[in-house]
């Protein structure tokens, strides 16, 4: 006899607890603002572990993140993680910003390298008066203040490096500078994760690598952003949305089956934890989440008390 599927048992009140993380990016206009503040609204009773807030290219939205994540932390009980990055900025102007994220009681901070100015097809190159990348970034933040520090993982490499060892070479130097958790940039097969969890694991990284989940709010969205990402559309996912172009209702319904088909999955393989890439929208994210026993009145057990299938 086949043994259970962990998934099945996923439920309010089990005693395998499930972790989220929520993330969303800065509002540019009222209409994005209002929108936001209702996924927020929409998101918060489930009590995700923390919720992130994206930072622009170049430090382009440093002032609307700043003001989203001051906002956050007035008007809610969640735990803030604010992105910075390095790209075209000084070391000075960095710190400036790792210091008042600290002075406004942030105590999270999500460090990336960034993006070029000119996007992912541009050269990456340091400011010469900067942070070189994501590791040296993390020690200047670990150097300035007692700030928990995520970094990012990229199961199907990063779109600049040669390879993923050498990503994983990255992570480790990451891990070594102070960070204590990873996000994965999104996937579509699971797989992907799994064989890069297994190197990571080898490589004698042990800091919690959690799958970053992007349900397909828009395929052709989707897809563009994913190309620019590094990351892969399977063509199993290119034909379940085919000739919903004009169907939002239906095409809903298929990204809802696709992302709990594939977080289900990840709960049988015995993820625990995931961070969901929202799009500052609520409501696939709201039904996986029910899906994975996370119910308002219920909260995720503490990571020390959660019991792996």
């Amino acid at each position: 006899m086949n043994a259970p599927r962990a998934s099945r048992f996923v439920a309010a009140g089990n005693r395998r607890g499930i972790g989220v993380s929520f993330e969303f990016f800065p509002p540019a206009t009222a209409e994005m603002e209002q929108s936001l503040w209702e996924s927020i609204g929409r998101l918060a009773p489930l009590k995700p572990n923390f919720v992130s807030v994206t930072y622009g290219a170049g430090g382009s939205t440093r002032e609307r993140t700043h003001a989203t994540v001051k906002r956050i932390l007035a008007e809610t009980m969640l735990t803030p993680a604010a992105h910075l990055t390095c790209v075209a900025a000084t070391r000075a102007d960095v710190d400036a910003v790792i210091a008042a994220y600290a002075q406004a009681g942030v105590r999270h901070i999500v460090a990336l390298r960034g993006d070029p100015p000119g996007g992912l097809g541009e050269r990456y190159a340091p400011h010469p008066g900067g942070y070189r990348n994501a590791a040296d970034l993390v020690a200047g933040i670990k150097r300035i203040a007692d700030i928990e520090v995520s970094v990012s993982a990229y199961p199907e490499k990063h779109p600049d490096s040669p390879s993923i060892a050498a990503d994983i070479d990255m992570l480790k130097a990451k891990v070594d500078a102070g960070a204590s958790r990873a996000m994965t940039q999104f996937f579509f097969e699971n797989s992907h994760y799994l064989r890069y969890l297994d190197r990571v694991r080898a490589s004698g990284v042990a800091i919690p690598i959690v799958p970053g989940i992007l349900p397909v709010q828009n395929f052709k969205q989707t897809k563009s952003f994913a190309a620019r990402c590094g990351a892969s559309v399977p063509q199993w996912l290119a034909d379940r949305f085919d000739g919903l172009e004009n169907d939002p209702a239906t095409r809903k319904l298929i990204a809802a089956a696709v992302a709990a088909e594939q977080v289900l999955d990840l709960v049988d393989h015995g993820v625990t934890d995931f961070h969901f890439y929202t799009m500052n929208r609520a409501d696939l994210v709201y039904a996986i989440c029910h899906l994975l026993g996370l119910r308002p009145d219920h909260l995720p057990l503490p990571a020390a008390e959660r019991v792996l299938p």
